[in-house]
């Protein structure tokens, strides 16, 4: 296993335990309203919303040249054309 899947694993586990130790009721008041909801709740959505936002940040962007040009990713990789024309040739 690679080291990033045992993290992953490690950090699971963690918050899994934290979540099911913390299952009390707290309020929140946000703006006029009061809101009474479990903490579990409110800790599975932070961790979610957390998630997604490492992700975002995570993912491969354009990066900018000095002269303000943008280098798009190379994510696409035009692999129709591989074979060589004797290649082609023996298929033909």
């Amino acid at each position: 296993m690679r080291i990033k899947t045992i993290i992953i694993i490690v950090i699971t586990i963690l918050l899994t335990i934290v979540l099911m130790q913390n299952t009390g009721r707290v309020n929140f008041d946000f703006l006029w309203a009061t809101f009474w909801m479990s903490k579990l709740v409110v800790l599975l959505f932070v961790a979610v919303i957390s998630f997604i936002l490492g992700v975002l940040v995570g993912r491969p962007k354009r990066v900018k040249r000095l002269g303000g040009d943008y280098i798009e990713p190379d994510l696409k990789k035009d692999s129709s054309n591989t074979l060589s024309s004797e290649d082609n040739d023996y298929i033909n």
